[in-house]
């Protein structure tokens, strides 16, 4: 799943922002193309599957010119995989006890906050939403905006996100 919760290890009881660390943190992430390793398997794979068809023309004018075309497409595929490596975008939720923080780094411009008290906090899952199935958004007391949660995520993902986020908030209220 592109999320993670992170529990909070912070040695002041109370997790209050004053005092010491979010008792939760929850991270998301659109998925990304390949890493690492499948990133360098995948270059390899079609660098190696480019050549079958060349190889008959090793000596010739055309051997050059479909060599060179292999490599520009090679070439875009590094970039466009590389590129999707290096995007921002992201979520991350603060929570502790007496406030929530939700931050949205967008891939251009700067980062998007929004913070409500999780005592008022309304968690929707909208599982017939317009354009988006199971749309998840959280609102404020007394607030006119609603922010949507995980929109990179997929329907299954954002209705799962939504029954653990259910929980953490349950446990906050006494």
């Amino acid at each position: 799943m592109p999320y993670r919760w992170t529990p909070s290890y912070d040695t002041v009881p109370t997790g209050s922002p004053e005092t010491g660390a979010p008792l939760w943190r929850l991270d998301l992430w659109p998925y990304r193309s390949l890493r690492g390793k499948g990133f360098s398997t995948a270059i390899w794979i079609m660098f190696t599957g480019g050549l079958i068809p060349i190889v008959p023309f090793i000596g010739t004018v055309a051997f050059w010119v479909l060599l060179s075309f292999m490599l520009i497409v090679l070439a875009a595929l590094w970039t466009a995989l590389r590129r999707s490596d290096r995007e921002r975008l992201r979520e991350e939720m603060l929570i502790w006890p007496d406030r929530i923080a939700l931050t949205h780094w967008p891939e251009k411009g700067a980062p998007l906050i929004w913070e409500t008290n999780p005592y008022w906090l309304r968690l929707t899952l909208h599982p017939e939403h317009s354009r988006v199935e199971n749309y998840l958004t959280l609102k404020g007391a007394g607030e006119s905006r609603e922010v949507e949660l995980g929109a990179f995520l997929s329907p299954e993902e954002r209705k799962a996100l939504h029954d653990e986020l259910a929980d953490v908030l349950n446990q906050l209220k006494p």
